[in-house]
């Protein structure tokens, strides 16, 4: 199959999943439950980084949260007493605890007294007049998020990072949903500082299987190496937004249209 055939079969899927009809059954429904910008941001963070396993679970750990924040995720982050820790324990989704929630709230409540928006914690050690790397961002953000002195070893498998060789697939659902930008309404696109060409596509099962179909990935391995593969072929069909391309290969993959 010819390149702009391609092209022409995935920009069609693009159009018809790249639609509200998608937010419904995928974890990305949790950050449109809610308006101001750090909720957003708190929960699309959260729903990312728990999206491993049946979708439908997915959500329901995640508005299991948002109840253990009393609904209000960014007020309960940035104000929260110790007392109000009590809520988060026992909560569990696979191999997530509530040590490792104690620890997500603790470096949230210090990134927000400094910032105002999550984007600033994947910006650190890229440097304003150097083009943006996404693997540097990624393996920064992570030496960032560890920096407080109590963070536990056992949280550390729950981010990823370049360094690890993983393809950082839920940090990089996560990254999409914040910066892509159009009027679909999907995708948030309320960060402005990293832009839609820079974004690493996430690359999961399922993307996996129907970019090999399409010959866009050639190793078996789905690693970082992989990902940034897929998203450079991407970019033969829009350099300025490759990413986009996961909706059509998601859903062919998850509809078996293959």
């Amino acid at each position: 199959m010819a390149d702009f055939d391609i092209k022409e079969f995935l920009d069609d899927k693009v159009a018809a999943f790249n639609q509200p009809t998608f937010i419904e059954n995928d974890p990305i429904c949790i950050p449109h439950l809610f308006r101001e910008q750090q909720d957003i941001e708190i929960m699309g963070f959260f729903a990312a980084i728990l999206a491993w396993g049946q979708r439908k679970t997915i959500i329901n750990k995640c508005k299991d949260l948002i109840d253990r924040f009393d609904g209000q995720p960014a007020n309960f982050i940035r104000e929260h007493e110790a007392s109000d820790l009590k809520n988060l324990l026992g909560f569990k989704h696979r191999t997530f605890n509530d040590t490792d929630l104690l620890y997500f709230v603790s470096f949230l409540h210090f990134h927000y007294s400094t910032f105002p928006s999550l984007e600033d914690a994947f910006l650190i050690g890229n440097q304003a007049g150097e083009p943006f790397s996404m693997e540097r961002s990624l393996n920064e953000f992570k030496a960032y998020f560890f920096s407080l002195p109590d963070h536990p070893i056992r949280t550390k498998k729950h981010v990823s990072s370049p360094l690890q060789k993983s393809s950082c697939k839920r940090l990089n659902m996560f990254l999409r949903w914040m910066v892509r930008k159009d009027d679909k309404g999907v995708d948030f696109g309320i960060w402005n500082r990293i832009k839609p060409r820079d974004l690493i596509c996430p690359c999961d099962v399922h993307v996996e299987r129907v970019a090999h179909k399409f010959g866009l990935i050639s190793s078996d391995k789905v690693n970082w190496k992989t990902a940034v593969e897929l998203t450079e072929n991407l970019k033969h069909f829009d350099p300025e937004d490759p990413v986009k391309y996961d909706f059509a290969l998601f859903g062919i993959g998850v509809i078996g249209e293959l």
